[in-house]
């Protein structure tokens, strides 16, 4: 029997057992590991409702003088405004004590005319109510009403743009309901700005709702202010902006300006609405120009607009340049001594501010900021709706009161919007405003701080 063979096989099984071996020590099969689930989404599309990022853009879309609403202006009349006074002036007393049954005297008489008036100049759009309170101040008490007029802006969810004025008025005494009491600047001037102002208004479609309110009670302490106001905050009304004018008639020789009140200049919603004035006034009646005082209202005096102020609601006082204490609840204002050139171009103001409010695109969302790397660079993102032709941006050193130079950036590209070359060592009130082709400028968005002084979130 050959050994050769068996050595060959012997060699074999061997050969067979390491390859065995091996295939023990080999680990077991290692499992398919998913991909990683991205926890950053670039920022492009964290942040953008655009795809693209446009940095530092320059547009065509600025505001502008919109030629349809100098028509309006044009078409203020200084007739009509004549006419108002006198009959504010005729019904003798307007104290809020004062006769209510009276046709031709008194408060009640007063709020009738006003309330029928507003109905005859409203070319069958605007809502006339009556919004009733009864107020009882130092032992007498009496029924009261604010008149409201509404013209319902074409997009219920846009927002209310409020001007009012109060049509009560006193004598020395501040119950006396039977002297006379003319009360023709103070405030037979700023009913008759309403009216004339919801004539001409009335007669054209506005994306914002307009009300314009002739308020109650205003000499005993605002009260018919406090009532509208305290319903309006309780029934979520979304007053954008709320302007009050009272004596603003001026007269012959005064300075030719307006004065601006509002409180918290620098901080405030209201100051901000200051601001907004002032910036329509110089683009559509640069020779008048508006004059802003940081302040509620003048020391130891008050109007109705500071209960919306005090609701947080954005609020100003509209008065004339200078006033005269000789006429102040005396029998000497009267109709005869109110320029009406000054009275005339301070309704003007008042519509092309309303007009511009109201027919702009409504106010756009508080943008997102986000601070760059590069020292003095932010990128702001916001939504765009279809109708808007741009936006105007405001970076507002937080402590001046007045608007910076704006930056513009076309709808078309809005969005996700870099701006470069801000200075670093600076803090900003940043906010925005949309336009439309006509160049109408609409409301600011709330500001939002940047800067030093300020935490923003910085992007890697």
């Amino acid at each position: 029997m050959s050994r050769v063979p068996i050595a060959k096989t012997i060699s074999l099984l061997l050969l067979l057992f390491l390859l065995a071996g091996c295939g023990l020590l080999e680990g077991p099969p290692r499992p398919d590991l998913p991909a990683p689930i991205a926890t950053a989404p670039p920022l492009a599309e964290t942040l953008g409702l655009n795809e693209r990022i446009v940095t530092d853009p320059v547009s065509d879309v600025v505001p502008g003088v919109d030629s349809s609403i100098v028509d309006l202006l044009n078409a203020i009349s200084q007739q009509q405004l004549v006419a108002y006074v006198q009959t504010m002036e005729g019904f003798y007393n307007r104290n809020s004590f004062g006769s209510q049954e009276s046709e031709t005297r008194g408060i009640g008489a007063t709020r009738r005319w006003i309330a029928a008036e507003l109905e005859r100049v409203g070319n069958g759009r605007l809502q006339v109510t009556l919004d009733e309170f009864q107020l009882d101040h130092a032992g007498f008490s009496a029924p009261q009403a604010n008149v409201v007029a509404t013209l319902p802006g074409t997009d219920p969810n846009a927002g209310v743009i409020l001007v009012m004025a109060h049509y009560d008025n006193r004598s020395v005494e501040i119950a006396d309901g039977f002297a006379k009491a003319p009360g023709a600047n103070d405030n037979g001037s700023g009913i008759a700005l309403l009216i004339e102002s919801a004539r001409i208004l009335s007669f054209r479609n506005w994306n914002q709702t307009l009300m314009f309110v002739a308020m109650a009670a205003e000499e005993q302490g605002t009260y018919g202010s406090r009532h509208f106001a305290q319903n309006a905050f309780l029934n979520n009304l979304n007053i954008l902006a709320a302007i009050n004018y009272d004596a603003v008639g001026g007269r012959a020789g005064i300075p030719q300006y307006i004065r601006v009140f509002a409180p918290d200049l620098v901080t405030s919603p209201s100051g901000a609405l200051a601001r907004y004035y002032d910036l329509i006034g110089g683009m559509y009646l640069p020779t008048f120009p508006v004059v802003i005082y940081d302040a509620l209202d003048r020391e130891g005096r008050w109007g109705d607009h500071r209960e919306f102020v005090e609701l947080g609601i954005p609020a100003i006082r509209v008065i004339e340049s200078e006033e005269d204490p000789e006429l102040v609840n005396s029998v000497l204002d009267t109709w005869s001594l109110i320029d009406y050139d000054y009275l005339q171009k301070v309704a003007q103001l008042n519509v092309a501010v309303m007009a511009n409010l109201a027919g702009a695109p409504v106010t756009p969302a508080t943008p997102v900021i986000t601070t760059m790397a590069d020292p003095g660079s932010y990128l702001l993102t916001w939504s765009v709706p279809p109708d808007v032709a741009g936006y105007a941006i405001s970076f507002r050193p937080i402590d001046s009161p007045d608007y910076p130079s704006f930056r513009f950036v076309r709808g078309m590209v809005a969005g996700n919007v870099v701006f470069t070359d801000l200075d670093p060592t600076t803090s900003y009130a940043v906010s925005l405003t949309a336009l439309d082709e006509n160049g109408r400028i609409g409301d600011f968005s709330p500001e939002v701080l940047v800067g030093p002084s300020t935490q923003v979130s910085t992007a890697p």
